[in-house]
């Protein structure tokens, strides 16, 4: 998949708030936006599914929270069957990627856009410089 043009949604999974962000077409840039609310229940689920349909997105990626130590939490639990449950909705690719320290570095950079969201951002980043521009 290297060296196409793909937009990506990442999502930071809560329960009660889901940070998002988009990049950009070059899949170079992060971009904080809107949180979505209840992410897993059915309105939560259609405002993702409209997000993908709307902004083009071509690949979802859903932050992991593992334990420092790598291992799975309650919460990393959770974040899994959600994204089990996303990609059955979607009719683009979900993957799950390591989310530690997204929501510490959100803390540390501010900025208008929600914590939730600017975690999702940060996420993004380091999904992308793992890919590569275009991802």
């Amino acid at each position: 998949m290297r060296g196409l043009k793909v937009r990506v949604l990442a999502l930071d999974y809560g329960s009660a708030r889901c940070g998002c962000a988009l990049s950009d077409p070059t899949g170079v840039l992060a971009t904080p936006i809107e949180p979505v609310l209840r992410p897993a229940t059915r309105r939560g689920l259609g405002r993702l599914r409209a997000l993908v349909r709307d902004r083009g997105v071509e690949r979802v990626v859903v932050g992991l929270p593992l334990s420092l130590s790598g291992a799975d939490s309650a919460q990393t639990v959770e974040t899994r069957a959600f994204a089990v449950a996303l990609e059955r909705e979607l009719a683009v690719p979900v993957e799950l990627y390591d989310e530690r320290f997204t929501t510490r570095l959100a803390e540390r950079t501010g900025g208008d856009a929600s914590e939730d969201s600017r975690a999702a951002a940060h996420l993004l980043e380091g999904w992308l410089a793992v890919r590569g521009p275009g991802a």
